[in-house]
């Protein structure tokens, strides 16, 4: 940890994308005097294209501050070039240690080519990311949030670094707090495969670990707890993204079958395609879902909305800009 000494003179000039200005501010309110936002209009032209400009004064000093930081949000094809184009122009202007912090990699879930034809957008999205040219303090930084699947790291080229970080720290907060409210209540975390269970289960040490696994019966694939103890406990299943929501609800039945209290769902991205969030709406099989803002498009649709309720990124960007490991937070 570093000494409040060694951090006061840290001082970091904080851009956004328009999305995430909500997430921004947290992150500079977090920061105290440690944090500026730079406000900067995501215009454009009559024919579509952006028209951006930086605040002439945060263009003329920035490379006065310890470092600058851009948060971006990938969450549609539209609004990625605009922002590429913000991001190659930062280090172009001197800005120093630039951090590009980029919570959900969209493409994430498109990492490999299993047929002759398919391409692995994962590896497209990571080349574009990699041509931000380096500043005055050396190449850029990314930093991503329970990426997909942790070998997509190695698509991103030398010329700039990749640092990845888990979320779950977020939940980790939240269990303090549920079991401070609700002292004898027992609280397991639940996996919807092996590969989630590998992924998370080293941030869980102290916790009452359960599995699932999918298993064929004739026609049918049908989820079951593979390992594990559900009964009396409050189950929260744990991934590091949710799509149509379906395994997670396979999941949580056997759950409930099993004895378990209560079920309940952690995810860092809430992808939700095609309003697929509904399905938790009045389900009874599952009592709270937690999602961070990664994705800001899926926040405002489920806004106030039970059993949802959204956990911001920003105690953790703030912690990490600040030289604060996540398990020190």
């Amino acid at each position: 940890r570093r000494s409040a000494s060694e951090t006061a003179g840290r001082v970091w000039l904080i851009f956004y994308y328009e999305s995430m200005k909500e997430t921004a501010q947290k992150v500079k309110d977090n920061l105290g005097g440690q944090g500026v936002l730079s406000e900067l209009q995501w215009n454009r032209f009559n024919d579509g294209f952006p028209n951006l400009q930086i605040n002439k004064s945060d263009a003329e000093r920035l490379e006065s501050f310890y470092g600058t930081c851009f948060i971006v949000s990938f969450h549609s094809p539209e609004v990625i070039f605009e922002q590429l184009a913000l991001l190659y122009a930062l280090p172009k202007l001197r800005a120093r240690n630039f951090r590009i912090i980029l919570p959900w990699f969209s493409t994430g879930t498109m990492e490999r080519v299993e047929q002759l034809g398919q391409i692995a957008t994962a590896n497209s999205l990571a080349r574009m990311l990699s041509c931000c040219p380096s500043g005055p303090g050396g190449p850029a930084t990314i930093v991503i949030y329970d990426i997909h699947a942790l070998q997509e790291q190695f698509y991103f080229s030398d010329s700039v670094l990749v640092e990845l970080k888990s979320a779950v720290w977020l939940l980790k907060h939240k269990i303090e707090d549920l079991q401070k409210e609700h002292p004898n209540e027992e609280i397991a975390i639940a996996f919807p495969d092996d590969g989630a269970h590998k992924r998370f289960k080293a941030k869980f040490e102290k916790l009452p670990l359960i599995i699932c696994a999918k298993v064929r019966e004739g026609d049918r694939r049908i989820v079951h707890v593979k390992e594990g103890e559900p009964k009396n406990r409050h189950c929260i299943i744990v991934d590091d993204l949710v799509q149509s929501g379906g395994t997670l609800l396979e999941c949580a039945k056997p759950l409930r079958d099993l004895g378990a209290t209560k079920v309940s769902c952690f995810v860092t991205h809430g992808v939700f395609p095609k309003e697929s969030w509904k399905k938790f709406i009045g389900n009874d099989l599952i009592h709270k879902f937690w999602l961070t803002d990664s994705i800001p498009t899926t926040c405002a649709q489920i806004a106030g909305t039970a059993p949802f309720e959204v956990l911001s990124l920003a105690p953790l960007i703030s912690n990490y800009l600040r030289g604060v490991a996540e398990e020190e937070s």
